[in-house]
């Protein structure tokens, strides 16, 4: 090999070292130039990147829950109130199944029903134990070591009132948000708003350390009721009782202050426990009391006694002759269960005669009676806020057929709620003044503006109209509470089925108010399809009215009025067959 030659290839020979040296070394400073890039400077890939990645394995996030609102009556007394609770889960692939049988019992689970579950979800990395425990429940479960358990912790709603105040408080879902009734309705003011809190897990899933807290929790508010327990006991009870008696489908009450406008009590029976969830069907749980709406028959006449003082062509001494008990109109015939003569427009009122309300229905025309009615509200929503709260139906065509007019006058053709109703006797009773309803608990010195929608004179000629109807003689005498003067109105209402009206199935009703000298409770009782003989307003509806009254006043400190007299009347003289002229 000539010396050229070997030259040549010692020359190839170091280029090649040479270049390899300079690549690795080149490498060595880009990994160095990595590394230092990623554990010094602070970049989106380099220490962020690498913490990042860290937090995504062990960090986790946590709710923190927001403490609900308590809902109380105006005295204070809780309806609704949330408890601390425990649910219980774990992660079955880290979970020895050896435990399960120590877990049913520390739960008080069934052993077997919890091994098939354990099974179903042994592919998966979590499971339900038991949802909504008491902390003390959960405490040996939690100091038992077992690996895979883990708690979250929350609360759930509780009703100290039951049955009682279901329908109107209503109920919270499995996330301690509003379902149904008023905590719905004030959802926003009571559920305030979770936190939110940063921590790092174990491989096992389990928290080791909390980093801190991102955001703090805001509990909900209370909300003050206008609502009194006791009332809404006595109201309760009370129907339960005439349901057992009559055999009535359903019956509902409402007891409101004129004065204020604050619904005191608002009962509907039946009922349903909403602290077990497994009584609840939607007819118990529906609040009738302000979502439904039915014919109000007889009890409407007052309203029509107010059109017709407004007229100025009537008082409450203006005379109706109602002979000979019966007329027709249109090819209907109204008719009288006797034939009562002449009536003053307070002895049609107290007969609850419908051929005198028909003669003055005609003579009003639509022109005087509508305005009266869409001033005391027929047809419009109260504005409570409770959900679904309907507004009934009144009808607004521009002509009324004679018959339309004399039905609208005793009540038939229109709808209306308990809670409606009980606005409109308020009016009367509140000296012609419409206090808007409200649930919630008022300040005296700050009521809502109320609205004069009649004069206080003829509101006062309403209330000795409707004082005489629980008078002897009258078809609401069964109304009258010992020791103290009462008014009110009686209503029967065939109930309408799909060939027309029913002449077997009625709704009873009574709207009252008392005491007589200050009427400011007015209370209306409505029993839906009593059975048996005795179903008409005045021998169903007026006894629950005086027993209910009775209760409430004692409870409110009313001093009576008059000394207490024993009322001794058979039912048919209290008007069984006078109270056949509100159907």
């Amino acid at each position: 090999m000539s010396k050229l030659t070997r030259h040549s290839e010692r020359s190839a020979t170091s280029w090649r070292f040479v270049v390899s040296v300079g690549g690795l070394s080149v490498l060595a400073l880009a990994l160095v130039a990595r590394l230092a890039m990623l554990q010094l400077l602070d970049l989106e890939q380099g220490q962020k990147f690498l913490q990042n990645q860290g937090d995504a394995r062990t960090v986790r996030y946590a709710q923190i829950p927001a403490h609900r609102g308590a809902i109380l009556d105006r005295n204070g007394e809780p309806l609704a109130i949330s408890t601390p609770v425990v649910t219980l889960s774990l992660n079955p692939q880290q979970f020895d199944a050896k435990n399960l049988p120590t877990l049913a019992t520390l739960l008080d689970l069934n052993a077997k029903e919890l091994e098939a579950r354990f099974q179903q979800y042994q592919d998966r990395q979590f499971m339900y134990v038991k949802k909504h425990v008491t902390p003390e429940q959960a405490a040996p479960v939690l100091a038992s070591g077992m690996s895979g358990v883990t708690a979250q912790r929350d609360y759930q709603r509780f009703y100290p009132a039951g049955d009682l105040t279901a329908q109107l408080v209503g109920l919270t879902g499995d996330s301690d948000s509003g379902l149904s009734g008023l905590e719905l309705a004030f959802d926003h003011v009571l559920s305030g708003s979770p936190g939110r809190k940063k921590y790092i897990k174990d491989r096992s899933g389990k928290a080791v350390r909390d980093i801190g807290i991102e955001s703090t929790a805001s509990d909900g508010r209370d909300i003050r009721l206008s609502i009194d327990l006791r009332l809404q006991y006595v109201q309760y009870r009370a129907l339960q009782s005439v349901v057992a008696k009559t055999g009535a489908v359903a019956a509902s009450a409402i007891t409101v202050d004129s004065h204020t406008g604050e619904v005191l009590a608002a009962s509907n029976y039946p009922s349903f426990n909403p602290n077990d969830r497994s009584t609840f069907s939607a007819s118990a749980a529906r609040n009738r009391v302000f979502v439904d709406q039915y014919e109000p028959g007889s009890t409407f006449k007052a309203l029509t006694a107010v059109a017709a003082l407004e007229t100025g062509r009537y008082t409450k001494d203006s005379v109706f002759d109602t002979s000979p008990g019966w007329m027709v109109v249109q090819g209907k015939t109204f008719k009288d269960p006797v034939n009562y003569g002449e009536l003053t427009l307070a002895g049609v009122l107290a007969k609850s005669s419908q051929v005198g309300t028909t003669k003055l229905a005609l003579d009003l025309g639509r022109d005087a009676l509508l305005p009266v009615l869409q001033r005391f509200g027929v047809g419009q929503a109260l504005g409570t806020g409770f959900p679904g709260e309907t507004a009934g139906v009144l009808p607004l065509q521009s002509r009324w057929s004679d018959i339309e007019q004399a039905t609208l006058a005793f009540g038939y053709g229109v709808t209306v709620s308990p809670a409606q109703l009980a606005l409109f006797y308020s009016v009367i009773a509140n000296h012609g003044r419409l206090q808007p309803m409200t649930l919630l608990a008022q300040s005296s010195a700050r009521l809502p503006l109320a609205q004069q929608v009649t004069t206080p004179a003829i509101a006062a000629d309403l209330r000795s109209m409707l004082n005489t109807v629980t008078a002897k003689g009258g078809t609401g005498i069964l109304a009258n509470v010992p020791g103290f003067s009462v008014g009110g109105k009686t209503g029967t209402v065939h109930k309408a089925g799909a060939g027309g009206y029913d002449r077997k199935r009625y709704i009873a009703w009574f709207a009252g108010m008392a005491p007589a000298n200050d009427p400011r409770f007015v209370t209306v009782v409505m029993v839906n399809e009593p059975k048996g003989h005795e179903v008409g307003g005045g021998v169903v509806a007026a006894p629950l009215f005086a027993d209910m009254t009775a209760s409430m006043l004692r409870i409110l400190g009313v001093a009576p009025q008059v000394r207490p007299a024993v009322i001794q009347l058979a039912a048919a003289e209290a008007g069984v067959s006078a109270e056949a002229s509100d159907g």
